[in-house]
């Protein structure tokens, strides 16, 4: 089984199809008493354009093809005949793409919603057949102008997923089988630090066919924020998320404290953007059936005044509570 790359950040270098010339030509045709010019215009040369694609969730498409080319648009031809106009080249990619200048660091734009569009480099304008050039005092001339070249770029591509809920925690805290219990995403889950690797999606859904996109994003680690570890990866991929899930493995299996945990979480958020952590929560005690969770659990209760929710996502416990309060946050009662 072929195995996909995630990528998440790739170059591209764009150029749009030339526009055809433009041509003189005159009419000989005998039902055309006086003749007269008859060129073409040339064709328009194809763009290059981003589509946003809800199935899509990885840009390793154009990181294996990185140079993309639209077609150039045709000549003019005799009978005012206009040159064909190129296709345009539409490269797939997530929703959530940023498009960045890659020398500048610039915003250009970003794709946001399945269908939605963007031109990245245009294409050239046909020229003008010598029709255009008639005039009362010049019946047959001479003159016809070239096509404009397409537009010549190169782009950084971002990719900051577009996910409803984004799960927050340390490596090994749960939060892939949580996803798993609770979407339809397969991530892979083991008892050892980063199993999760690259930021992973899945869709909760309803029996009223209402959904939640929820993202797995890898194992947070201190220093996050400076970029030490996974880094600005993690913290650039739950910059979307309306709604955030802290998981607690409040068994400290590692031998970690979930006091700290919590307290250290909430801080590499803040130093990388303030806005994260004034955005609506839910904390929950994860492995609560290992014997030592309950005593740290009233620990954390203590230290944090915090009452989070107790489950234990390997036993499918306290899952149907978490649906509950989701679909409360996005859809009411």
């Amino acid at each position: 089984m072929k195995t996909i790359v995630f990528r998440d950040r790739v170059k591209i270098f764009v150029q749009a199809g030339n526009g055809g010339n433009g041509i003189v030509a005159f009419r000989r045709e005998k039902s055309a008493q006086f003749g007269g010019p008859s060129g073409g215009d040339g064709g328009h040369g194809g763009s290059v354009i981003l589509r946003g694609d809800t199935n899509a969730n990885s840009l390793h498409p154009l990181y294996y093809h990185p140079h993309q080319n639209a077609e150039n648009g045709g000549h003019g031809k005799g009978s005012d005949c206009t040159g064909r106009c190129g296709e345009n080249n539409i490269l797939i990619v997530p929703c959530g793409t940023v498009v960045l200048d890659p020398d500048t660091e610039e915003f250009v734009g970003e794709i946001l919603e399945d269908g939605q569009e963007l031109v990245i480099a245009r294409g050239g304008k046909g020229g003008l057949g010598n029709p255009h050039f008639k005039s009362s005092i010049n019946q047959a001339p001479t003159k016809c102008t070239p096509g404009t070249p397409g537009e010549e770029r190169a782009y950084r591509l971002e990719l900051k997923l577009v996910a409803d809920v984004g799960l927050v925690g340390y490596p090994n805290a749960g939060k892939s089988t949580l996803l798993t219990e609770l979407t339809d995403a397969h991530p892979k889950v083991a008892s050892y630090p980063f199993t999760t690797l690259n930021p992973i999606l899945g869709t909760l859904v309803y029996e009223n066919f209402n959904q939640i996109r929820i993202a797995d994003i890898p194992g947070l680690i201190d220093g996050a924020s400076e970029g030490i570890g996974l880094g600005h990866y993690f913290l650039r991929h739950i910059e979307r998320s309306r709604f955030l899930i802290f998981i607690i493995d409040m068994a400290a299996e590692d031998g970690r404290d979930p006091v700290e945990d919590y307290r250290s979480l909430r801080r590499e958020l803040k130093a990388y953007n303030p806005d994260l952590v004034n955005r609506p929560s839910l904390v929950l005690a994860n492995k609560m059936d290992m014997p030592s969770a309950a005593e740290n659990l009233k620990f954390f209760k203590r230290k944090t005044r915090l009452k989070p929710l107790a489950i234990s996502a390997g036993l499918g416990e306290g899952l149907e509570q978490i649906k509950e309060i989701l679909y409360e946050q996005f859809f009411g009662k």
